[in-house]
């Protein structure tokens, strides 16, 4: 599972993230607030499961999650944080979180935490971009409620492209995240790219081109 790790403890961070990818995780790990906001703002963030901090730069944790609640109602959330105040616990399960770890904590109580809401949350199996659905498991799109049946090289370029919605993806990136190297050279991507592009036209998520950058997948 993808695990979205936003701690400014340097020390503690590293220790989580080790301990977590043991366990089979990959884990993306943030020290900011304002950053930690702006990342998961994006569409379709692609992770199944975000232990947040209360206490960050940049701004709260509070903030970060209120805000996620706004447009994702379903990513489960477990907050980590030095603040034992029964309040600040109270308004973080208010505003959509789904657990609360107080620190200090042993690391097997917060793997089986992880492990719980993991379980409870299956709708973490699927990505959105809009219209746009990836069952992860059975690799099933879905565009405006229709199946979208793609060949195997333009479903790796899909797939890879809506766990990075929102943000430029450059042709060596797709090269490797998508075809494992396999595919080499600027005109075999922009060939699949067009495709892409031709079986999207008319919905409601665009395949753009950032100069310099590379491709950016989008809701419009």
């Amino acid at each position: 599972m993808k695990l979205f790790l936003v701690e400014d403890d340097v020390l503690l961070a590293e220790t989580l993230g080790d301990a977590l990818k043991l366990e089979g995780h990959e884990v993306t790990a943030i020290d900011d607030g304002e950053l930690a906001r702006q990342r998961l703002a994006q569409a379709g963030h692609g992770f199944d499961l975000i232990l947040l901090d209360l206490n960050l730069p940049g701004c709260s944790g509070l903030d970060v999650l209120a805000e996620l609640r706004q447009r994702d109602s379903t990513t489960p959330v477990l907050i980590l944080t030095a603040r034992g105040a029964i309040e600040d616990r109270v308004k973080g399960l208010d505003l959509g979180a789904d657990d609360y770890l107080a620190k200090p904590f042993v690391l097997d109580e917060l793997e089986a935490r992880v492990r719980a809401l993991l379980r409870r949350h299956p709708q973490g199996q699927s990505l959105h971009v809009g219209p746009l659905v990836l069952d992860t498991v059975a690799q099933r799109f879905m565009l405006e409620g229709e199946p979208l049946n793609l060949p195997p090289r333009e479903q790796r370029l899909l797939n890879c492209l809506m766990r990075h919605a929102g943000e430029p993806v450059d042709k060596a990136r797709l090269s490797e995240e998508a075809f494992a190297g396999e595919v080499r050279g600027d005109n075999a991507i922009e060939v699949y790219v067009h495709r892409l592009r031709g079986r999207l036209k008319g919905s409601r998520v665009a395949l753009r081109t950032v100069r310099g950058l590379g491709y950016v997948l989008e809701s419009t």
